[in-house]
């Protein structure tokens, strides 16, 4: 459960962002024929949920009775398998036939261009739980309301302890001591290191099978998770790879300014590094093409005989069984010369504990009274809990002074007896002063954060990050939206040309110009705006 909810969640926002065609039948909004309250007289709560189709369903969890005895109410629950709501989103809100109550279904952004949804700010009394976690956490409140206060879509927060960044680099420590071989600090080290783990059989086993760099992918719809462009942190620009951040675009600050880093110095060199990879091999040849699964395969290999030298990912997770080999790699310099003070690392801890789509509820759904009864009981802090790990005490133990301790069982990925949680797909508040105790997934991901502690230091969250609370109206982000496809598709294309047969000093300025005359230089102008509005209020 969790395990695979704290890594799933950042694939999931991907998943949230991609809605397309089809219509989805009965989702029970305005206009629904069917009865309000059940054969007692009481009310009666519909609440969607998209889910993974594996997961245990909702109805078989004990926590959500406690929901029914909060509101003293009947919640029938729909559970939708991401496939589907990914192909009937787009669909249900031309329609305007929305969920009465939905939870992982839409964004800040959905609630400011159609009108279909209720304005929660205005129910907080109704909700004291709801209001404590924004009066408590302003940065949760400000990346969900909009320039009036209007709050459309409610966020979730799965505590500190998953306040670190959504990618490291890990190489494999087993490989490195058998070869003798020191922890690299610079680009060169790491092509030395991986030269050795290519032509040094490191794993041992007589064949030539091993991936030094275990490279993701290049999409030409933008920087996600994972990918090998975190090393612009080499050369002081700080990346934020998640889908619903500005990195995924190119955009980055530097001390206030803003900046695409795809027509950026640093992005150049990064290009030529990777192809210098590929061209000795040290990079798998299709590595621009083939599918995530093939990563995932020589990632975890066969369990006993690992393969990659160095990924881009998670946590030492990924690796399964053969986690113990690897540990994460701190951010590299560009060059020996490099200053300390301009290597940087990703900035996405808002959104690795943070989501802007946990809770929506629809303008004419009824019972609302009820429904507020309802959200409120779901951000309340013992509930929080079993929503993300687990039921209380099945699957997680629970002292007096808000102290939890989660069952091995929960992160067991055999076990025929899962944990009942919705995992990334919660919607509520797991307050700081709560204590979670055997968290695997939180305790490998700040393991791994710990590395690159020195190289954050240098990093300013307000005048080199792009804040997650910082969102373009509607029209310029139509703009910006417009732009991207013909930047990101020109660009990301040409990059992949690039690492694979190089050319990119010849290429450079005709490239900038053809970025700038296709609506690059008018996004980073409008990122600037709206970067000054929000962050000087």
């Amino acid at each position: 459960m969790a395990r695979r909810g704290a890594k799933q969640r950042l694939f999931s926002l991907a998943a949230a962002a991609l809605a397309s065609t089809m219509v989805l039948a009965g989702c029970g909004g305005s206009g629904s024929d069917e009865a309000t309250v059940d054969a007692n007289g009481k009310p009666i709560v519909k609440i969607l949920i998209t889910r993974y189709s594996t997961d245990v369903a909702m109805k078989s969890m004990k926590w959500t009775k406690d929901i029914e005895s909060a509101c003293d109410c009947t919640i029938k629950w729909d559970d939708v398998a991401d496939s589907s709501w990914s192909q009937q989103k787009s669909a249900v809100l031309a329609s305007g036939d929305v969920p009465d109550v939905s939870i992982f279904t839409f964004d800040p952004t959905d609630g400011e261009q159609y009108p279909y949804f209720e304005d929660l700010s205005k129910h907080m009394d109704q909700m004291p739980n709801v209001k404590k976690f924004f009066d408590t956490q302003t940065s949760a409140k400000k990346m969900v309301a909009d320039k009036e206060g209007h709050v459309y879509v409610l966020p979730s927060d799965r505590g500190e302890n998953y306040r670190v960044s959504s990618n490291h680099m890990f190489i494999n420590k087993t490989w490195l001591d058998k070869l003798g071989l020191q922890m690299q600090t610079t680009w060169d080290e790491l092509t030395k290191v991986l030269t050795a783990f290519k032509t040094q059989d490191p794993n041992g086993n007589g064949k030539a099978d091993e991936v030094p760099f275990n490279m993701r992918r290049i999409d030409t719809t933008g920087f996600s998770l994972w990918n090998p462009f975190v090393l612009l942190n080499s050369m002081g620009i700080t990346t934020s790879f998640a889908v619903t951040s500005t990195s995924f675009q190119g955009i980055y600050v530097k001390d206030g300014k803003v900046g695409n880093f795809l027509e950026s110095d640093a992005y150049k060199s990064v290009v030529k590094y990777l192809h210098s990879l590929m061209e000795q091999g040290l990079i798998p040849a299709d590595a621009l093409t083939r599918e995530d699964s093939a990563i995932t395969a020589d990632t975890v290999s066969d369990g006993q005989t690992a393969k990659s030298g160095m990924i881009v990912g998670w946590a030492t997770t990924d690796f399964e069984k053969l986690q113990d080999q690897y540990v994460a790699l701190p951010s590299l310099k560009a060059t020996a010369s490099t200053p300390d003070s301009d290597v940087t690392w990703d900035a996405s801890q808002d959104l690795t504990e943070l989501s802007n789509h946990a809770i929506a509820v629809s303008k004419d759904a009824p019972n609302k009274e009820a429904i507020y009864k309802v959200v409120n009981a779901l951000y309340g802090e013992k509930v929080s809990v079993q929503q993300y790990y687990g039921d209380i005490p099945e699957d997680v133990t629970s002292s007096d002074n808000s102290t939890y301790t989660v069952n091995d069982r929960c992160f067991d990925s055999s076990t025929k007896d899962p944990c009942k949680a919705t995992a990334d797909r919660f919607a509520g508040w797991i307050p700081d002063n709560a204590t979670i105790k055997n968290d695997k997934a939180s305790e490998a991901l700040r393991e791994a954060d710990s590395a690159y502690t020195k190289a954050f230091a240098n990093v300013d969250e307000t005048k080199d990050v792009m804040p997650i609370y910082v969102r373009p109206d509607v029209d310029d982000q139509t703009t910006i939206t417009n732009n991207n496809t013909a930047v990101l598709n020109y660009a990301l294309t040409k990059t992949a040309t690039w690492i694979q047969k190089g050319g990119v000093d010849a290429d450079w300025d005709a490239y900038v110009k053809k970025l700038d005359s296709v609506g690059l230089t008018q996004n980073v102008k409008l990122w600037q705006k709206y970067y000054d509005e929000y962050t000087k209020k």
